[in-house]
């Protein structure tokens, strides 16, 4: 007999700990600008995040590593304008958090207070566990991230698949409880074993959130311009594209084009 899901008119950090409790599954999509996260808000999505990939998306860089805390700031600006319902989480960017964990807190605060989000994300395990806390002591909730960490992608070399070996599995598994028990509200897992995200997510009370880490975990997350096929380089295994809008938009381009030059736009009812 299947249970009715609780019905929320606005999803917190507790909303998702309830979720996971349920065992309802949570729906997570990227955002960058205000448009965008109307749709995805309207559609019921329940966590937005603005995400550093807005280094690649939105601005063309190669990795993740050089948009700064004032971008990540306008354009979580932007989204929180837009949503009505669900909870939005910012990306830390590279810079802003490793190493100094006062700076990590300044940033955390710049991110609450000048966008209005609603929590902050941060790459890393152990090595970041002083950062966490500090943020975590001003009452800013925190959501972590293992496994494939785009941020260290020149300390990996790559983009593979993480935690395929016993030691750094152990590692992961080890840094997932030590987020939990630090107070981080979920865990992003990223590009690593289905098998072992299973384990992970099993292992926590808080709820982790995968981007290739196969359907054992607690909820889904994935870059809105790639699952609507806005972008058509990049093709992981785990990627699964909703539409083909880079096709639709060149199609409705060109035919933009031919119209103007054939002056069939605008016609005698699109005039003045």
């Amino acid at each position: 007999m299947s249970v009715a899901k609780k019905q929320y008119k606005r999803i917190t950090v507790k909303s998702l700990i309830e979720m996971k409790a349920n065992k309802e599954k949570i729906s997570m999509l990227t955002a960058y600008d205000y448009t965008m996260a109307k749709i995805v808000d309207a559609a019921g999505i329940d966590v937005i995040l603005v995400g550093d990939s807005a280094s690649n998306v939105m601005a063309g860089h190669e990795t993740t590593l050089p948009i700064t805390l004032d971008q990540m700031i306008y354009h979580a600006s932007s989204v929180i304008r837009a949503i009505e319902r669900c909870l939005v989480v910012v990306d830390l960017p590279f810079g802003t958090y490793q190493g100094n964990s006062k700076h990590a807190l300044e940033s955390a605060i710049r991110i609450m207070k000048e966008t209005g989000g609603h929590a902050v994300k941060l790459e890393g395990g152990s090595e970041i566990s002083e950062s966490i806390s500090r943020i975590l002591t001003a009452g800013i909730p925190v959501m972590g991230h293992l496994g494939l960490t785009p941020q260290s992608i020149y300390k990996f070399g790559t983009y593979t698949v993480r935690a395929k070996e016993e030691e750094e599995a152990a590692k992961l598994k080890e840094d997932a409880l030590l987020l939990e028990k630090l107070g981080c509200f979920a865990l992003v897992l990223e590009k690593v074993p289905a098998k072992l995200a299973q384990e992970v997510a099993e292992s926590l009370t808080i709820p982790v959130i995968g981007i290739g880490a196969g359907a054992g975990v607690d909820g889904q997350v994935l870059v809105t311009h790639d699952m609507l096929g806005m972008t058509h380089e990049f093709n992981p295994r785990f990627l699964r594209r909703y539409l083909d809008l880079y096709s639709e938009m060149t199609n409705a381009f060109k035919q933009y084009i031919d119209d103007v030059k054939s002056v069939d736009f605008p016609n005698d009812k699109e005039q003045y």
